[in-house]
Order: structure tokens, then sequence, then C-alpha cells
């Protein structure tokens, strides 16, 4: 799908969740003139009602009342609210993209938001040109895999089966739970399951990155993705190549 069809289209909802007003305010307002309809959330309950309004297309995830508030936020739409407080409705859309705007750079805040889902991570302080970058890119890879999942045959690979129709995977017969960035990183290794994808191809084909970043955010899906697989298979599947990338077998 082109930028272009994008920009035809209705203005993707976007859900900004920041508890301070001096940072999220001003980001609503940019994200406005660039043409997105953007609300503000301070709180993780004033995000649970704008989500279930405004059925947003990414939520931008920073700061929340306590450090761990935006992890556990996070948590809770990747469990499609399994762990809302109790008595709630789930509100989150199902694979909801999700970008953490973190304070902190260093590598453990990095990995415990990929470790908890999310599917870009930027780090503060950041230029508004590079979030609307990723944000842009983020929304380009979903309507390019919700188009993408009809028509497409059924991928088998021994007793690993995939079905882009239903968006489901199945291992020795078992339903195999996963996260839309993990499906789509073994949807793709799965096509040619004995060749090596090198690294810069798997950013490109399925983040969307260009082939200069620098990022872990491959290997940080990558090891979740194979963890999942082994743990019910006892198999090892995702082999990196040291160096070069990644093969499924």
């Amino acid at each position: 799908m082109s930028s272009a069809a994008v920009e035809r289209s209705e203005p993707p909802p976007i859900l900004v969740v920041e508890h301070d007003p001096e940072l999220g305010g001003p980001l609503v307002e940019q994200l406005a003139a660039d043409g997105y309809r953007a609300r503000l959330a301070r709180t993780a309950e004033h995000a649970r009602v704008l989500a279930h309004t405004l059925r947003p297309s990414v939520a931008l995830l920073g700061d929340l009342e306590s450090p761990h508030a935006a992890l556990e936020l996070l948590a809770e739409i990747r469990g499609g609210g399994s762990t809302a407080p109790t008595g709630t409705e789930c509100p989150w859309p199902a694979g909801l993209p999700v970008i953490v705007v973190g304070s902190r750079s260093q590598e453990p805040d990095l990995l415990r938001a990929f470790e908890a889902g999310t599917d870009d991570f930027i780090a503060r302080p950041a230029s508004y040109l590079e979030l609307r970058a990723r944000l842009r890119a983020l929304l380009l890879r979903a309507a390019a895999s919700r188009a993408g999942s009809h028509g497409f045959e059924r991928v088998a690979v021994g007793p690993l089966e995939i079905d882009p129709r239903a968006h489901v995977v199945t291992l020795y017969g078992y339903p195999l739970p996963l996260r839309r960035l993990e499906y789509e990183l073994l949807l793709h290794l799965a096509r040619e399951p004995q060749r090596v994808f090198a690294k810069e191809e798997l950013l490109r084909a399925v983040w969307g990155y260009p082939t200069s970043v620098c990022t872990r955010t491959l290997d940080s899906h990558a090891s979740r993705l194979r963890r999942k697989l082994c743990a019910e298979s006892g198999e090892r599947w995702v082999v990196n190549v040291r160096g070069v990338g990644y093969r499924l077998l």
C-alpha cells in the first residue's frame, strides 16, 4: 500500500498516553497539525476510556503516574485486557500497534519494553520528525499486514502451520499465540524455511525500516518467538546465523 493511499483515507486515530501535559499536549497538537486524530490520556484509566471510544490505530505510550505504569498498561493491551481492573471491559483493539516513548534509552529499559510487547521504542529527547517517521512506518506496516492477510495459501513447515487468512499459527495442531510482529516475522521466515535472511532484509520487510537503521528490535522479537516455539515443541526454531541473520530451520 502506498503512502498516498494512507493519506487519502480517513485520518488514523492516535492515542497519546502521557502524564505530563507539557509533553503530551504539544505532541497531540503536532500530530493534529499533520492530519492525525490525536487524543491525550494522562492516566491509565483515562486511556481505557478513550480507547473504547476512539478505537485508535496506534498508541504512543509515554510516562504515567508511576515508573512502571506504562509497561503495565502495555501488558494489559497485549493481554487483551486480561490484566485490566476487575469488571472492566476490554477496550483495546486486537493487535493494536504500540510505540513506547521512553524517558531513558538504557538497554534494560529498551529490552523491558520489547519484552512487554511494544512494536517500537523511541527514547527522549526525541525529535518530532523521527517520531512521526516511525509512526508512519508502523501505520503502513499495519495496513499492509491487513491487506495482505487475504488470499494467501497456508504455509506448512513440518508440524508448524500458518493460515494467513485467519492469522492463526498452529504447532502439532495446537494454537500458538503470537503477537503481531512475531507472527509477521515467523510467516516471512516460514515461506523459505532453510534460507538465511539478512537482518537488514527482515527489518525492511517486516518492520519497514531503512537498511541503515541500528536497532535490537529484530533480535528481541526473534528471541521471544524462538522461546515460544521451543516451549511448545522442545525443538530449535528461528536459528541465529551469527553475523548474517536468521533462518527458521
